[in-house]
C-alpha cells in the first residue's frame, strides 16, 4: 500500500508539472522520454573510447562520433585542428535561423583519464549509478547538448534559432598559448548574447553556476648567497633562499588569507643548493646540505578569484610583498595566463532565475546558484564580459570527477535534457527573458 501511494504521489507531481507546460514543451519532453534509451547509448559509447586530454586520436575519435549527429541537425559543423596549441582541436557546430536569442553551448571531448589510467570503461552499477570515466565531466552533458537540440529539431524549432554550439579538446589541461587554445570559444561568446555551460558543477541538480573563480598560475624565484650555515644572518652573508621563500610566503598568507572568494596555493616548493625545475612535467630536483645555506628556491602556485579587479590587486600585494628582501636575498615572481573569473552578474542570476522556473513546471523543483568559492574555473570563463548572461553547471549531475569512482546518475540525463530544452525553446520564444541586444 505503501508503494501504491508513492507512485501515486510521483504520478500527481508529474501530472501536476505537465499541466504548467504548453503543447510544445509537453511533445520536447515526451520526445526526450522516447529517445532516452538512445542518448544512454550513445553516451556509452562515448565514454568508452579513451579521449584523455593528450590522447589526440581518441578525442578525435568522440569528435567523429558527434559531428554526424549535429550535421543531421541541420548544423554547420566542422572539427578545428589543435595542432598550434598541441591539442588535438575542438568541434564546433552552429546554426543561424535568424530568430531569437543567439545561444552558445559548451562541452568539452576530453577527461583527465590517460590511456595509461586503470579507468576505462562503462559500468552499470545499480539502476540509479553509472561508473564511467567522464560520465559527470563532461561526456554526459555533451550528450545533453546534443538530445536538447535534438529534441527542438523534431519539434521543428532548431532551423529558425541561433545556436552555436562548441566542445573543447582541451579543457582538462588546457593548450598554450591560450590565444589560440580558447579562441574558438571566444569567438562563439564575441557572436552570442547567452552562454550555457554543460559541467558537471557541484553534482547536485538542484544547483547551478552563476559565477567561477578565476584560475591561473604564479612562480616565485628566489636567490641567496651560498656559505658554510655557521655564517649565516651575517652581514655578508644573509638569510639564504629559503628563508627569502618562507617570509614571502607566509607574508601573503598574513596580508591575503582573508579575503573573501580569493585562494592562493602554493603547489610546490623545492630549495638549495642546487635547483633543477621542469615547467612541462611539473616536477624536479634540489641538492642541499644541511650546513650550507641554501643558495636557490623555486616555490609555483596558482591564484583563484572572482573578479579581475580583485586579480589585480592580489597580484600587486604579492609583488610588494616579493621586493621586500631580506638581507643578502633576491626575490622576482611571474604571473601566468590562466583562466579568467566569471564574474556573477544580474544577467545571469535573471538566467538562473528562468532556468529555475522551468525545473519547477517540470517538477524537478527550484534550482538555486553555487557558492563561487565552491566553483572552479570552466571553459564557460572565456565568455566573461562577451556575453549578457550566462549560467553553467547544466550538465550530467555525478560524484567523483578526476578520479576512478567518478560516476553519474541515471535519471539526470533525462531530467537535465528537458530542462535544457525548455528553456532552450522559452528563450526562442522569449517566454522566459529576453537580453538586450549588443
Amino acid at each position: 500500500m505503501k508503494a501504491l501511494s508513492l507512485t501515486l504521489s510521483l504520478f500527481l507531481v508529474c501530472s501536476l508539472s505537465m499541466a504548467q507546460l504548453d503543447r510544445t514543451e509537453k511533445k520536447i519532453v515526451q520526445w526526450i522520454d522516447q529517445n532516452n534509451h538512445e542518448a544512454l547509448e550513445l553516451l556509452k559509447q562515448t565514454i568508452n573510447i579513451n579521449s584523455g586530454t593528450m590522447n589526440f586520436e581518441g578525442v578525435r575519435q568522440v569528435a567523429d562520433v558527434l559531428m554526424p549527429k549535429f550535421e543531421a541537425l541541420g548544423m554547420e559543423t566542422r572539427f578545428l585542428d589543435g595542432s598550434a596549441f598541441n591539442r588535438a582541436g575542438h568541434l564546433v557546430a552552429k546554426i543561424e535561423g535568424g530568430k531569437g536569442p543567439k545561444i552558445m553551448m559548451i562541452g568539452h571531448l576530453d577527461t583527465v583519464f590517460e590511456p595509461d589510467s586503470p579507468f576505462q570503461q562503462w559500468e552499470q552499477v545499480d539502476e540509479e549509478t553509472i561508473k564511467g570515466p567522464g560520465i559527470a565531466d563532461m561526456k554526459g552533458g555533451n550528450i545533453i547538448i546534443l538530445q536538447a537540440l535534438t529534441a527542438l529539431h523534431q519539434a521543428g524549432l532548431l532551423k529558425d534559432m541561433n545556436v552555436w554550439v562548441v566542445m573543447t579538446g582541451d579543457e582538462e589541461l588546457s593548450g598554450r598559448p591560450l590565444s589560440l587554445s580558447k579562441a574558438a570559444l571566444i569567438e562563439a561568446a564575441e557572436w552570442a548574447d547567452i552562454a550555457l555551460g554543460f559541467e558537471n558543477g557541484d553534482g547536485n541538480p538542484a544547483t547551478v553556476n552563476v559565477a567561477r573563480r578565476s584560475s591561473s598560475g604564479w612562480t616565485l624565484e628566489v636567490k641567496g648567497n651560498a656559505a658554510h650555515s655557521s655564517q649565516i644572518f651575517k652581514p655578508e652573508v644573509g638569510a639564504g633562499a629559503i628563508y627569502e621563500a618562507s617570509r614571502i610566503l607566509n607574508q601573503f598568507y598574513e596580508a591575503l588569507s582573508a579575503e573573501e572568494y580569493l585562494t592562493f596555493n602554493p603547489g610546490m616548493i623545492l630549495g638549495g643548493t642546487d635547483v633543477t625545475y621542469n615547467e612541462q612535467s611539473k616536477s624536479g630536483t634540489a641538492f642541499g646540505k644541511s650546513n650550507v645555506v641554501a643558495q636557490t628556491a623555486i616555490v609555483t602556485g596558482d591564484i583563484r578569484c572572482l573578479s579581475m579587479e580583485q586579480l589585480k590587486r592580489t597580484q600587486e600585494t604579492m609583488k610588494k610583498i616579493v621586493s621586500e628582501h631580506l638581507p643578502q636575498t633576491q626575490a622576482t615572481i611571474t604571473f601566468e595566463e590562466g583562466y579568467p573569473p566569471f564574474a556573477p552578474t544580474e544577467g545571469n542570476y535573471a538566467l538562473m532565475k528562468a532556468f529555475s522556473q522551468v525545473s519547477q513546471d517540470l517538477g524537478f523543483g527550484e534550482v538555486s546558484s553555487v557558492n563561487p568559492a565552491d566553483a572552479g574555473a570552466a571553459d564557460i570563463s572565456f565568455t566573461a564580459g562577451l556575453v549578457k548572461m550566462g549560467i553553467d553547471a547544466m550538465g550530467m549531475s555525478g560524484a567523483n570527477d578526476h578520479t576512478v569512482n567518478e560516476t553519474g546518475k541515471v535519471n539526470a540525463l533525462p531530467m537535465q535534457t528537458k530542462r535544457a530544452a525548455v528553456l532552450l525553446y522559452r528563450l526562442f520564444k522569449d517566454k522566459a527573458l529576453s537580453p538586450e541586444k549588443k
